[in-house]
Parts: C-alpha cells; sequence; structure tokens
C-alpha cells in the first residue's frame, strides 16, 4: 500500500518541518505500508498540484475535503485512492454518496477540541476586558508626569463579568462541549442547541433547548458547528432580531456561518455590544469587507488550532485513525 502525506506549511515559531516529517515517518510501522512519500510544499497545493502529488497512492493525508476534489472528475484520476484524511475538524460539503459508491472512506481528525475551545475562550474575554488595549495604555502613558498618575488604575473600556450570565453554545460536539465545560468552570449558565440532543450524564450542567430559547435567553453566544447548507448564514438579519440586546457573538467555527453585513449592521447599531471572531467568509478578507470596519469587533486568522501540541497531535490522532480502518473498524469517518 502506497501513502501520500501532504505536510501542511509551519505558520508558526514554535515547530520546524523536519519535525512533522519525523512524526509522519510513524506510518512506515503500520503493517500493509509498502511506501509512505511525504511532500513539503511551501503552501497547499493546487489542484493540478495534488493530482501529481496523489498519483497512484492508495491513500493520502492532509487533503482539505470539498466539493474541488472529492468529485467525479478529480477522483476518477486516482483509481487506487481508498483512504482520505482531512487533520482538521471540518469540511465543505461534497457528494458523500459519490464517494461512497467509489469505495472510499474518509476520516477527520479530531485533534484540537481543546485547543480550540481555549482559543474561543480567550477571544470571549478579550472583549469582554480588552487587555491588550489597557497593556499598550500603561506602557504607553508618561508616568514621570504627575498629571498622568491619575491614569492609572483607570479602566477606558466597559468591563463585562461572565459570572452568573447565560451563555448560549450553538454545536455541541467535541470543540462546543469544551467550551461549555469550561464556561461552567466561570459559574456560567450554559444553553446548548444542537442538530441531535446529547445524552449521557457528562451533559447534565448543559440546559440543551431550541435555537429560538438560546437566541432569546442568551447573554453571549459562541459557534462551534461545521459548514454545511443548512446552517449557512444561520447568524443573520433574522435570528440576530431575535437576540438579546447587547449580546457578545464569538465565532471559531465557519466564517460562512455569519452573514458578515448583517452582523457588521447589528454592531453598528448596538444590537450586538461585540464580536470576536477567528475566521470569515474570505480568508484573507476581501478589500472592503464589512467586518474589518465594525466597531467592538477583535478579528483573528484562523489561529484558533495553531499550537505545537495540536500540530503533533493532529498527526498522532490522524495515523491512529488509519491504524483502526486497517484493522476493520475505521473511526472518525465523516462520508
Amino acid at each position: 500500500m502506497k501513502i501520500v502525506v501532504i505536510q501542511e506549511e509551519i505558520i508558526q515559531t514554535d515547530i520546524t518541518p523536519k519535525e512533522l516529517t519525523e512524526r509522519w515517518k510513524r506510518l512506515e510501522q503500520l503493517p500493509g505500508i509498502d511506501e509512505v512519500v511525504i511532500e513539503v510544499p511551501a503552501h497547499y497545493p493546487n489542484i493540478e498540484q495534488l493530482h501529481t502529488y496523489i498519483g497512484d497512492a492508495d491513500a493520502v493525508f492532509g487533503l482539505w475535503i470539498g466539493s474541488d476534489n472529492m468529485n467525479e472528475a478529480f477522483l476518477s484520476q486516482h483509481p487506487n485512492l481508498k483512504y482520505v484524511a482531512t487533520l482538521g475538524h471540518g469540511w465543505e460539503k461534497f457528494d458523500t454518496e459519490m464517494t461512497r459508491k467509489r469505495g472510499i472512506s474518509i476520516s477527520n481528525t479530531i485533534y484540537g477540541s481543546q485547543t480550540i475551545a481555549e482559543y474561543a475562550f480567550a477571544l470571549l474575554m478579550d472583549v469582554c476586558h480588552h487587555i491588550g488595549t489597557h497593556d499598550t495604555r500603561i506602557k504607553t502613558i508618561d508616568w514621570s508626569v504627575p498629571e498622568n498618575h491619575n491614569e492609572f488604575c483607570k479602566s477606558v473600556t466597559r468591563q463585562i463579568e461572565l459570572y452568573d450570565k447565560t451563555i448560549g453554545v450553538i454545536g455541541l460536539g467535541a470543540i462546543g462541549f469544551a467550551f461549555a465545560k469550561m464556561a461552567q468552570g466561570f459559574g456560567m449558565h450554559v444553553l446548548a442547541y444542537s442538530r441531535h440532543k446529547k445524552t449521557g450524564a457528562e451533559y447534565d450542567f448543559i440546559e440543551q433547548v431550541s435555537l429560538d430559547e438560546l437566541l432569546a435567553r442568551s447573554d453571549f453566544i459562541s459557534l462551534h458547528t461545521p459548514h454545511t447548507p443548512a446552517t449557512e448564514h444561520m447568524i443573520d438579519q433574522d435570528t440576530i432580531a431575535r437576540m438579546k440586546d447587547g449580546v457578545i457573538l464569538i465565532n471559531t467555527a465557519r466564517g460562512a456561518l455569519i452573514d458578515e453585513q448583517a452582523l457588521a449592521d447589528a454592531l453598528a447599531t448596538g444590537k450586538v455590544l461585540a464580536a470576536g471572531l477567528d475566521v470569515l467568509t474570505d480568508e484573507p478578507p476581501v478589500c472592503g469587507s464589512p467586518l474589518l470596519t465594525a466597531p467592538n469587533t477583535v478579528i483573528t486568522g484562523h489561529i484558533a488550532w495553531l499550537t505545537r501540541e495540536s500540530r503533533i497531535r493532529a498527526i498522532d490522532m490522524a495515523i491512529d485513525n488509519f491504524r483502526c480502518y486497517l484493522e476493520g473498524h475505521p473511526v472518525s469517518i465523516i462520508n
């Protein structure tokens, strides 16, 4: 069996390509593996480059799943392909029935539940307390001037407490559940809406409600649901109108969950008090994107997943998932 790995580029300061490559070489230890080819492109390859890399492989790791590659035209050029692993939690819509008919198993890698939940909570804390703003202020004021001394112990932004407030979690998968547990630890009342109600004692601290009820009762809302046709623009003018006045919105899932113009308008009026976003519909953002100039908005560049620990964990989990596939009990299959 031939395996091709499309190793993701290094976009952080605390890990090297060599470290990732060495981790991927653990695939060679699996039974029945004849060849492991690790491609290390400078950037994620285009479609033609993907064809060249994948070639006659039986399995490929590191593909970003979507309709541009999970289609008949693309897959027909790789008749040996039977296993595809994306190294992320999420994926874009594709023809799942077609891939099943071709006998291809497609898996995701749920490596970053805690990592991404922590980042979502960091965004929440930042929009509530603006720590960076106050840090910059303290470091730039000339404290040798006596008249400036009254500027110490002063807040120039509203400070918002989380304790005893209600937070709504949309999407109660692994990331949403990790986030919900953090919110509970801060003494928040946790509501959640998910496509399927979760059962089990571990969910007892969460009040699972309808989307309408969550929108109406939540002081804060955090999005943790995949992007599908059903969830695209689920946060739009209509759903925002059903939210509490002054709600705070967090999104570390997918940018297309939000109608960005509707959110920008709501931020301008104060209907939405603030937003913390790690994802946008267009990445990088297009010129004139309404959220770039919206008030009370913190935006980062899709980095919630980007810790050293998560990069290593993603590789280890992808290999473990593949081992399960080879042993006849596949896990994390999304098609």
